[in-house]
């Protein structure tokens, strides 16, 4: 199988929601949400969205950003949703993704790359990453004031 990471595009929104709707777990996938999402991630410079594509087909994608931290001098990544499709797991999609987003956290002078994870922590401990703090959450809704 040979494969390639390369930055997302406009023309893989079909192969984007596909797999969104197998990883979202905490949300239901909106396609009219998800193809404004797409427009302003493709536009935003701190934000890198990219796929793993694979004899022609998208089996995976990775999220991340990047930002300035006080307390690390300067900038930090943060990997926010990553997933190969089910199936083709534990073949190095994951980390050929992982890969590249440390290279371009690397190239944006990062000090470092950061995750949250329920399910895989032994595929980052695998790369190298270490566990550092818990990871809280908050649903904020909307609210009308009258």
């Amino acid at each position: 199988m040979q494969c390639n990471v390369r930055r997302a595009n406009a023309h893989d929104l079909d192969s984007l929601f596909a797999l969104l709707e197998q990883f979202a777990t905490s949300f239901k996938s909106e396609r009219a949400s998800f193809e404004r999402c797409v427009g302003h991630l493709l536009a935003d410079d701190s934000a890198w969205l990219a796929v793993a594509e694979c004899d022609g087909e998208i089996v995976g994608y990775c999220l991340g950003f990047d930002h300035y931290a006080l307390y690390a001098n300067g900038r930090v990544s943060w990997v926010e949703e990553i997933t190969v499709k089910e199936g083709l797991r534990r073949r190095g999609i994951g980390r050929a993704l992982m890969t590249a987003f440390e290279a371009w956290a690397q190239l944006r002078d990062s000090k470092l790359v950061a995750l949250a994870t329920r399910r895989a922590a032994p595929f980052y401990r695998a790369l190298g990453y270490e566990e550092s703090a818990v990871y809280f959450r908050k649903m904020v809704t909307t609210q009308t004031y009258a």
